[in-house]
């Protein structure tokens, strides 16, 4: 099983971006998945996460109202999202999927982690 993700790039602040996660195991859908984000020299930290069938979703507070985790099992593909973005929000963006439905906001819990893509944000 593979992860990755895509959609990464260079915005303005104000901007929006959508990163996209994609699965390559058909059993994708019994799967939670998170979003992690890791800034320059900080620890990687919690984005958000969504239930197997999309119906329950959890975010950092910080982030809630900005950012949206959804999903599409058809198509094996998780989405995050990001709008009125902020040089703060620069980071590496990765995607991990998990067997547990609980426990969702720590790194732990996830099992498969993607190589992650940039996100800049300038100012």
């Amino acid at each position: 099983v593979q992860l990755v993700e895509s959609g990464g790039g260079l915005v303005q602040a104000g901007g929006s971006l959508r990163l996209s996660c994609a699965a390559s195991e058909r059993t994708f859908s019994t799967y939670a998945m998170g979003w992690f984000r890791q800034a320059p020299g900080k620890d990687r930290e919690f984005v958000a996460a969504i239930s197997w069938a999309g119906g329950s979703t959890l975010y950092t507070d910080s982030l809630k109202g900005r950012f949206t985790i959804s999903r599409d099992n058809a198509k094996n593909t998780v989405y995050l999202q990001m709008n009125s973005l902020k040089p703060e929000d620069t980071a590496v963006y990765s995607c991990a999927s998990s067997r547990r439905t609980n426990g969702l906001r720590y790194r732990s819990t996830y099992d498969l982690w993607g190589p992650g893509t940039q996100v800049t944000v300038s100012s």
